[in-house]
This record gives C-alpha cells, structure tokens and sequence, in this order.
C-alpha cells in the first residue's frame, strides 16, 4: 500500500490544485493534524476505566493518550475539580497520514450500514469532525475483548478556509462522503 503522505505529495496536491483554481501548489489546502478524544464512561466510579481505555487508544492511533480532567464541578454528576473524565491524542505527521489511510480504507467499511460520511460535519474554518459508536471497528482491537461500547470523535484539521475547499481536499484523499441528492427534474 502506497504512503499517503508521498502520494498527496507527488498526485493529489495537482489534482487539487486544478479542482480548486489556485495558482500556487503552496496554497493547496492539506491536514494540519488530527485529534482523537474520548470521553470515559464512569471514569469518575472507577479510576481503571481510564487506564483500559487509555491503553485502548494508544493502541489504535499508535501514541500515548493524554488524560483530560474535570475543570469544573457537577454535584449532581459526581465530579470534582480535576478528576479524570476522558483521553485526547493529537497526530500529526506520517502518524496522521497513517491513520488517516487507516480510517478511510479500513475502519469506515466495517461499520455496518455504511453509506458515506456526512458533508455536514464541517465547521466554518473547513475542519471535520467524524463521531463513531464503538472502537470496536478499528483492526487492532480484537471485537470479543470489549466489554462495553465506548464512542470517540476524530477532528481532522485542515488548513483549508472554507468547507468547499476542505471537501475537495477529504475527497481527493479518499474520504466517502454521502451521495448529493439531486432534486427532482419535474
């Protein structure tokens, strides 16, 4: 399988290029980095939920997790001030490619019922954000050792200004969005 960092590099950035109109190769928007969080089901009743998590995410992104905490107290929650409650890793580099390829070519084929991504999940600045249910998904977690369902959200970051440019980038990269629905010629 070709590195899709060289790729990106040596086709896409043309390609893109063309797509978008822009003159010079250096303004072709690209990734900046990819952050990976998960917020830890009943990380305030059991401190080792964080630690089978944390090795759990290391695990699927190939870098240790940093542990995120409370900054505010909710009584009716529980939570303290400065308790653990979830787990964040920034990639970026041929790590972020790496699991970029990983999540496009692998990991969203084997979500049940999959038919593309939201062209909605975009924020202003051309970031994309991509929720899913379980970890379970990814090939480095073996699906008969997890004992409960746990949800994470993956943020890739672009340098792009706005969603079109950002869109056209995620999908020269392989990214499977949904279907435009075209309307009715009636």
């Amino acid at each position: 399988m070709a590195n899709l960092q060289q790729t990106y590099k040596k086709e896409l950035v043309s390609k893109i290029q063309k797509d978008l109109g822009v003159k010079n190769p250096m303004k072709v928007p690209h990734i900046t980095k990819i952050v990976v969080n998960m917020g830890v089901k009943d990380a305030v009743a059991d401190k080792k939920n964080i630690e089978k998590m944390a090795l759990i995410l290391s695990q699927i992104t190939g870098q240790k997790a940093k542990v995120t905490r409370a900054k505010k107290a909710i009584a009716s929650f529980k939570l303290r001030i400065g308790d653990p409650i979830g787990l964040v890793v920034t990639l970026r580099g041929a790590r972020m490619y790496d699991f970029f390829d990983r999540v496009v070519k692998l990991v969203l084929p084997r979500i049940k019922d999959f038919r593309g991504v939201k062209r909605t999940s975009f924020d202003k600045s051309g970031n994309y954000t991509l929720g899913l249910y379980e970890y379970s998904v990814f090939p480095e977690i073996d699906p008969g050792s997890v004992e409960k369902l746990q949800g994470m959200e993956i943020v890739i970051v672009t340098s792009a200004k706005t969603t079109e440019d950002a869109t056209v980038l995620l999908e020269a990269m392989g990214m499977p969005f949904t279907k435009i629905k075209e309307a009715d010629s009636k």
